[in-house]
């Protein structure tokens, strides 16, 4: 699905065929790393199914919007923006949509939309913290291993306090589509996972 989804909207922008199968292979590679458990193809794909509409910008944040991802790292938003900018330029796409698209890309480092179409986009990459019990366990456990690196103390520190941010914003998700789908749920499930620790 993923695959013909990046080449058709490729199209949109060039004719070089080996260029969009070379762009492609390099998505493909990095969302299969070894350290990735949550953040690999399959969470694109959830977005895809998660948002309600779709353009150029939003379909090209999906693809390049974790294309850098370290654990360990504070900047992967940043350089992931940077990667994208600089596939975008190959494919011809034009500077005002490129840096929409890295404008997005580097939103989903504070979730704060500067715009109701980024507040989906960054709704839809969070939408996870709204699903069933099971799925949301998975979602805990894999991205505990993406964070091995870390000791018991150290990671649970550091996910309660992501976890009580999130609790403390007066909503979770900007977009009231979003809103009304997984708002009360997505709470619950934090309340959940708080327990744990």
């Amino acid at each position: 699905m993923l695959k013909n989804k990046f080449q058709t909207l490729c199209q949109n922008f060039t004719k070089d065929y080996n260029l969009v199968n070379t762009l492609w292979e390099e998505i493909e590679e990095k969302h299969s790393e070894p350290t990735r458990y949550y953040h690999t193809l399959k969470h694109l794909e959830h977005i895809y199914i998660e948002l309600p509409k779709l353009d150029a910008v939003t379909e090209f944040a999906i693809f390049y919007h974790d294309i850098v991802y370290d654990a360990s790292c504070s900047n992967n938003e940043e350089e992931s923006a940077s990667v994208c900018e600089k596939r975008l330029t190959l494919l011809g796409v034009k500077s005002k949509l490129t840096e929409e698209v890295t404008q997005l890309i580097v939103e989903t480092k504070t979730h704060e939309p500067s715009s109701k179409r980024n507040a989906l986009f960054l709704d839809a990459d969070l939408a996870v913290l709204g699903s069933s019990e099971n799925i949301y366990k998975t979602y805990t456990q894999n991205i505990r291993k993406e964070y091995a690196t870390y000791s018991d103390s150290v990671y649970s520190e550091g996910r309660q306090k992501v976890l009580k941010h999130f609790l403390e914003k007066k909503r979770i998700y900007m977009s009231d589509y979003f809103y009304e789908l997984y708002e009360r749920k997505a709470r619950k499930n934090i309340e959940w996972e708080l327990i744990l620790y």
